[in-house]
């Protein structure tokens, strides 16, 4: 059986192609130089012992996607010190349907609907025995053996910007017949929304500010007005569409411009000062703000709207180095703080895993979250479901995604 699946090519010289000719015609993304491919692969191979056989149904276009695709990113990131195998294929927010177990699959039968965990390369993905400790404490994407798993990806064959994959049960999650395929495909985002609000959870009543209304920055106001309905939530969202979203989520206030440090000093009873060349600073300002766009300006206004003492989670994953001012860090003492993915949790004295946090909240609030999921595309339309994610203002695009029924 044949099916096709959208990968990248890490070969550093079709990076660099596209991104020089990226500058002047956008079609270089989609050319034959670009790590952007298209491979059929076989995936009639029955599923190896712990492996299991997944046709997709659902797959989302995430933030993170659209970077490697434009080849939006640095090769002297962290990330990229760690050992990677040159094929890499797209596609982690699936929801899909189990079609074949391989032996010893405890939990999952033909016929049940899924989604992608991911986060393979972790001490139980590779049989790693004893675990290292942030396995053994349930938080997996920090895993010290990262670099073990070079290889980690190669077993896996096909990605959920595809029709089929053979993938480790481990790596998928049954999925609560209550939730749609449109929640379903939400789940991963949103734990990783959820995990970067119970980072730096806000105080009681306390105001945070939400910067992006992307999946991830509306994933945290959902997850900040479910987990903490007594917080101020305050967004701040480029376009129209966004702003409608984040107050349906349950933001109180969403703003789009202007001079947002008067706005953000009315708002919180800080004090806005304004030094030489438009150097300004807010003396009080939010409890917490969570960054999930992460860009060189977001950075640095965030660190100057947080009150002393307060926190910056950074959500958002840019993958490219950024220069910004940091001396908020120790001249008012603002904890800047990093999330990334999922794992366990504690949430009011309890623990819990991100995504099962995710899912009962969702359960909870079913129907909610649905309309973020705006478009959908079929597989051979790539080329256009990939240009609709990346231009949100024209589109009015929030989470694209492949139907894959058909595939």
């Amino acid at each position: 059986m044949k099916t096709t699946s959208l990968a990248l090519s890490f070969r550093p010289l079709r990076v660099l192609a596209v991104r020089a000719l990226g500058k002047v015609w956008r079609g270089a993304t989609f050319s034959a130089f670009s790590p952007l491919v298209v491979r059929e692969i076989d995936v009639s191979l029955p599923p190896k012992p712990g492996w299991v056989r997944v046709k997709n149904r659902l797959a989302g276009i995430c933030g993170s996607d659209l970077s490697l695709v434009f080849s939006q990113f640095d090769f002297d990131i962290a990330p990229l010190a760690l050992p990677s195998s040159d094929l890499f294929y797209l596609g982690h927010e699936v929801v899909g349907e189990v079609a074949e177990t391989g032996n010893g699959v405890e939990g999952l039968s033909p016929g049940d609907r899924v989604f992608f965990r991911g986060w393979e390369e972790n001490c139980a993905f590779q049989g790693l025995e004893p675990p290292c400790p942030e396995c053994a404490a349930g938080n997996y994407c920090l895993c010290r053996n990262l670099a073990e798993g070079a290889g980690a990806r190669e077993g896996q064959v096909g990605g959920g910007w595809g029709g089929w994959m053979l993938v480790r049960a481990s790596q998928i999650v049954p999925l609560p017949r209550e939730l749609s395929d449109e929640e379903g495909v939400l789940v991963e985002p949103f734990a990783c929304s959820f995990r970067a609000v119970l980072r730096r959870p806000p105080p009681p009543g306390g105001r945070v500010l939400v910067i992006g209304a992307g999946t991830i920055g509306l994933g945290a106001v959902f997850a900040l007005s479910r987990l903490f309905p007594e917080a101020r939530v305050a967004v701040l969202a480029r376009h129209p569409h966004q702003r409608e979203l984040a107050r349906a989520l349950g933001a109180q206030t969403v703003h789009g411009g202007g001079d947002l440090y008067e706005e953000f000093a009315r708002l919180t009873g800080a004090r806005s000062c304004r030094g030489p060349g438009g150097n300004s600073l807010l003396l009080g300002g939010f409890d917490v703000v969570y960054d999930c766009v992460s860009s060189e300006r977001t950075l640095a206004d965030s660190l100057r709207w947080t009150r002393a003492r307060g926190a910056v989670v950074v959500a958002g994953a840019n993958l490219r180095p950024r220069r910004f001012d940091h001396s908020p860090v120790w001249f008012r003492e603002v904890d800047l703080v990093g999330a990334i993915g999922h794992g366990r949790e504690i949430h009011r004295g309890v623990e819990t895993g991100t995504l099962d946090l995710t899912i009962r909240t969702l359960l909870e609030s079913r129907g909610l979250v649905s309309r973020l999921v705006t478009h959908r595309f079929p597989l051979a339309d790539y080329r256009r479901a990939i240009l609709t994610a990346a231009d949100k203002r024209v589109s009015g695009a929030v989470k694209v995604t492949f139907d894959l029924s058909g595939s």
